[in-house]
């Protein structure tokens, strides 16, 4: 037998899909405490609808919110498997079911006429009763459903909705993100006049860039049109052409108040005035190139899931805005109303993208897939129908998407015909639809950078049809995912934009994603930590997959986000000789809004500091302007030039940085070794000094001075990345193993105490391989407090990998807390990262340098490191210079701890201060899905030799 929430039509008691709108007729909202009773399966009698029904035993649950989190079953993640078996529309009998009641009064001066009763957002189906009768059923999680209950309302009331996680709607909501369901959206109830009624507003406002003037419809029932400040009277179903008009876009989102009345109800729109258009295969907003400056935005707070507040899509938007983001996809649903007038409001441009994803029947051949399965067309264009119909007013909506990874098939087809039908001024997008014979724009996901040139020469593979093909090489190209924001990484992000920036068909793309979904949870000592899949007894499940955002769950931005903001800064500085060049990347703005001071610091301190003559060149121009005048410099100098606001904007203050450059401008004189003295190693029973250095029989490192040391050794394994593990793409994990790299050994072939230095010859290699590596160290004394170490690293043998990293170990006192240093900073850095991080002196306790990604990996590099102090409280500690720059690692574990760890709560100091110096790593790319680092970041096993300088403090 069918259920009801396996039914394939659409409920034919909900009404016709609208418009959100502010409107002056009132609406009473229902969230709060409701009356919650959880059940295992779907199956229970529906007595607990009738208005007598006694639920005083039952718990209390918040709405909006999802019932998981608040300890009625429990969360569950994939990524791409359903977490039930294929049979659409069946679902099992085992269905998480939960139960709702509340009882509500209608105000006293509540108008006559109609009444309205809206869900925003119920996962995954509800059946909905006032008063002991059913109203109707909801499916499509995240869309608005109407019913009208004019006749069942009474001055008391009982609100009853049953809600269940699967449904034949849950084959088409196949989302990577936390199976979590409940009505985790607001619940309203909406009066409408009887007459009179502005049951749906749409206002379309268009703007010619020749002319500068606009163009407004409104299509509304027997309304006035007034837009105040344009002085616009007009009857609504009439085109008004407004001669000059002050255009909408992510740069500049003017906005106007479109007020829409009849004699019982007005309306108003926040219009704003632009036209989406592809000329000449380059999609345009306002007659101007779109350049994307995206990321993929799932809603998500670490407490609440997709119950999200105002004031976490505030937080998004402003960091969006912030970190140079311009742009958002949906992903893969459309989002709460109020985030896309926030994006109205700020400037975002919007991908607004369909509840749909059939993913996990990619697993068996796109076999029985709903959206080419006809038995599904109509719970499909329903779908597209109703994200349409409710968000079609918003100016910062430019594209529609019709879902994400849902194969083809027959119904994506049909939803594109509605749209297109529906509203003709916005294009249509796709991933999946690589013909583009539905759609408008070319779009691919996790493409390498020579695929991205390719498409750029209009040179991809081409497609068997002809037709076809020459249509698609004729479109604008999105790569609505990319570099996959996995713990650390992703790598290749300025690679990514500079191709963007060259080919105008190339219209930049989307990361993948904004935020990581970890759910906050407790060990049960009390330690916070966040969960991923399989932390809650999921039988199936993708781990941490779920965590792959530019920000963490308590949207701290990542390392990842800071080079985001660097990559995509819309104002370029470079430096000619004595001149600087300032680019203006942006479409619309000039750069008056903007000052551009400097910095000059000598060695890491700052010694002069001005601001640049103002600059005015327009979009897409560029400006030369000389050099400040400098003062001289004794050591390493360099010039920093920012892009700062000039005055307070919306989204950030005054000062706020927009973008940046450095440049050296006084080369650091050469380095210079005090001569050592005149005796040289001195051997002591079984111990050998340099200098302050004490050395075993073996010549290891035991004591620098009173420091107690162990080390240094050869590492080349680091604790692996999300991107070495590669889940989704070139995983190098298994190839480091099977080179044995990480389980190398190390034989001591010689110690010799010579004349004038001390040298340990070793050689380090893997069990069953014939590859290995000469080590040799040479330690010589520079006086009582200094001593030099240099260590000469070559292959030995065949080497077909690339190495995860190449430097020294060395475990010092944990009261080492504190660190200083001189080089990039002040964030990690690896060598395809840290584009946002510049040099200059920094410091940070060693707990402070750990990136706290969460699943625990390889992070908390700081590059380009010219010397670095490791201090106690009391200051006394070691300093570390190099010859040539280096890369610093400082851990309160060591790598072996933070490679086997799976959350941070894993991890606990052991007492000492873990130091790594590395002459090179890897890059870190994007394979956790998608390319690994390109060629120049490979870390070839090559001779490489390590010079450094330790000196105690």
């Amino acid at each position: 037998m069918i259920a009801w929430f396996e039914s394939l039509t659409p409920s034919p008691a909900a009404l016709p899909a609208r418009a959100r709108s502010t409107t002056s007729a009132p609406s009473l909202p229902l969230d709060g405490d409701w009356r919650f009773r959880f059940a295992e399966r779907a199956d229970g009698a529906d007595d607990f609808a009738s208005p007598a029904f006694d639920d005083s035993g039952w718990s209390i649950l918040a709405v909006p919110s999802h019932w998981q989190l608040a300890g009625h079953g429990a969360p569950a993640y994939t990524n791409v498997d359903y977490p039930f078996p294929l049979d659409p529309p069946r679902v099992p009998s085992a269905n998480p079911t939960g139960d709702y009641r509340r009882s509500f009064s209608v105000p006293p001066d509540w108008p006559a006429g109609r009444t309205w009763l809206r869900f925003d957002g119920a996962d995954s189906a509800a059946r909905v009763w006032l008063n002991g009768t059913e109203v109707g059923t909801t499916t499509g999680s995240r869309l608005p459903t109407e019913f009208d209950v004019t006749a069942l309302l009474r001055p008391e009331n009982v609100l009853a909705v049953r809600v269940v996680q699967w449904s034949a709607g849950s084959y088409l909501e196949d989302q990577d993100m936390w199976w979590l369901s409940g009505l985790f959206r607001g619940v309203t109830l909406v009066s409408r006049p009887a007459s009179g009624a502005l049951d749906d507003v749409w206002v379309r406002a268009s703007y010619d860039h020749h002319t500068g003037s606009g163009a407004l419809l409104v299509e509304a029932t027997g309304a006035e049109v007034r837009v105040p400040e344009l002085g616009l009277v007009a009857p609504s179903g009439q085109v008004v052409h407004v001669p000059h008009v002050e255009p909408w876009s992510d740069e500049s989102p003017r906005l106007y108040d479109v007020v829409v009345s009849t004699g019982a109800e007005t309306v108003t729109v926040r219009a704003g005035f632009r036209t989406v258009a592809i000329e000449d295969g380059v999609l345009t907003l306002n007659g101007r190139r779109v350049l994307f400056r995206g990321v993929n935005r799932h809603e998500f707070h670490p407490d609440r899931g997709r119950a999200v507040t105002e004031d976490d899509m505030l937080a998004d938007v402003l960091l969006m805005k912030r970190h140079n983001v311009n742009a958002v996809r949906t992903s893969h649903y459309p989002p709460h109303p109020r985030f896309l007038e926030l994006c109205d409001e700020y400037g975002l441009l919007v991908v607004d993208e369909c509840d749909l994803e059939t993913h996990g029947f990619w697993h068996h051949d796109w076999r029985g897939n709903p959206a080419d399965d006809p038995r599904f067309e109509a719970l499909c264009v329903d779908r597209m129908r109703r994200m349409v119909e409710r968000d079609k007013n918003h100016p910062s909506v430019v594209l529609w998407s019709l879902g994400n990874e849902s194969g083809a098939g027959r119904n994506l087809a049909a939803m594109a015909a509605w749209a297109k039908a529906r509203d003709d001024s916005r294009p249509l997008l796709y991933e999946r639809d690589w013909t583009c014979r539905d759609v408008d724009v070319y779009s691919r996901m996790y493409l390498t950078h020579a695929e991205v040139d390719a498409i750029g020469r209009h040179a991809e593979e081409p497609l068997p049809d002809p037709v076809l093909d020459a249509r698609r090489r004729a479109l604008p190209f999105i790569h609505v995912e990319y570099a996959h924001a996995m713990g650390n990484g992703p790598g290749g992000l300025a690679e990514y934009q500079e191709l963007y920036e060259r080919y105008p068909r190339c219209q930049g793309g989307f990361v993948w994603e904004w935020i990581d979904h970890g759910l906050r949870a407790r060990t049960p000592d009390g330690r916070e930590y966040y969960a991923y899949g399989g932390d809650f007894g999921e039988a199936l499940h993708d781990g941490n997959f779920v965590a792959d955002g530019l920000l963490f769950p308590d949207r701290t931005p990542s390392p990842g986000l800071l080079d985001l903001k660097k990559a995509v800064e819309p104002v370029r500085i470079t430096r000619t000789g004595a001149a600087l060049t300032i680019a203006n990347r942006y479409a619309v703005s000039d750069l008056t809004h903007l000052r551009f001071v400097w910095t000059l610091e000598d060695d890491g301190v700052e010694v002069a500091r001005g601001t640049l003559v103002a600059l005015a060149a327009g979009p897409g121009a560029v400006a030369d302007v000389d050099l400040p005048d400098l003062p001289e410099t004794a050591g390493e100098a360099f010039l920093a030039v920012r892009a700062v606001l000039a005055e307070d904007t919306a989204w950030a203050p005054a000062g706020h940085e927009i973008a940046w450059a450095q440049f050296r401008v006084g080369a650091a004189a050469a380095p210079s070794l005090r001569p050592a003295p005149a005796a040289g190693p001195v051997v002591d029973g079984g111990s050998i000094r340099v200098g302050p250095a004490t050395f075993d029989a073996a010549g290891r490192l035991t004591r620098l001075g009173p420091l107690a040391v162990d080390g240094p050794s050869l590492q080349v394994w680091r604790p692996l990345t999300d991107n070495d593990r590669g889940a989704h793409g070139e995983a190098l994990e298994p190839r480091w193993r099977a080179a044995g790299l990480h389980r190398l050994t190390s034989r001591v072939d010689e110690v010799s105490a010579g004349p004038a230095a001390l040298t340990v010859r070793t050689r380090v290699a893997a069990a069953a391989s014939t590859a290995g590596l000469h080590v040799r160290y040479t330690w010589s004394c520079v006086d009582d407090e200094s001593v030099r170490l240099v260590v000469d690293v070559s292959p030995d043998g065949p080497w077909d990998v690339p190495l995860p990293m190449l430097g020294l170990v060395l475990a010092l006192p944990g009261a080492l807390s504190e660190v200083t240093w001189f080089g990039r900073g002040p964030g990690e850095a690896y060598p395809d990262t840290g584009l946002a991080t510049r040099v200059g002196r920094f410091s940070a306790s060693v707990a402070g340098m750990q990136t706290p990604y969460v699943f625990p990996q390889e992070n908390g590099r700081r590059a380009e490191v010219r010397w670095a102090t490791l201090t106690s409280t009391g200051g006394a500690g070691l300093r570390v210079a190099g010859a040539v720059p280096f890369g610093l690692t400082v851990r309160p574990w060591p790598a072996g701890a933070l490679d086997a760890a799976t959350h941070p709560t894993d991890l606990s100091a052991d007492g000492r201060t873990w130091l790594t110096l590395d002459a090179g790593h890897h890059g870190i790319g994007s394979a956790s899905c998608g390319p690994g680092p390109l060629p120049a970041y490979l870390l070839a096993a090559a001779p490489t030799r390590l010079d450094l300088t330790l000196t105690l403090l």
